[in-house]
């Protein structure tokens, strides 16, 4: 199928993805790495602790609470950025 064919078709709402290879397909930003982290044992009691709150374990809160700052993180600093090019 030529590109400008599939362009019409997607833009038309058209379903396109029989026209396409998914077999290779990935998500951006979201391959994985292993990284070993040495916690404090009273941490890892209270992370598992919240896990079994949450009724998940105990690697999936660490993600979660990572990825939550990291975008709290992300969001000052993006603020931060902002206001200092507002003139006084």
């Amino acid at each position: 199928m030529k590109a400008k064919t599939f362009d019409n078709q997607f833009d038309a709402g058209a379903d396109i993805t029989a026209s396409l290879n998914l077999s290779k397909a990935k998500r951006a930003l979201l391959n994985q790495r292993r990284v070993n982290v040495d916690f404090p044992t009273w941490m890892i009691d209270s992370l598992d602790r919240e896990a079994e709150k949450l009724g998940v374990t105990r690697q999936s809160i660490i993600k979660v609470w990572l990825a939550e700052r990291l975008e709290i993180s992300a969001s000052n600093s993006a603020l931060n950025r902002t206001l200092t090019t507002i003139p006084q």
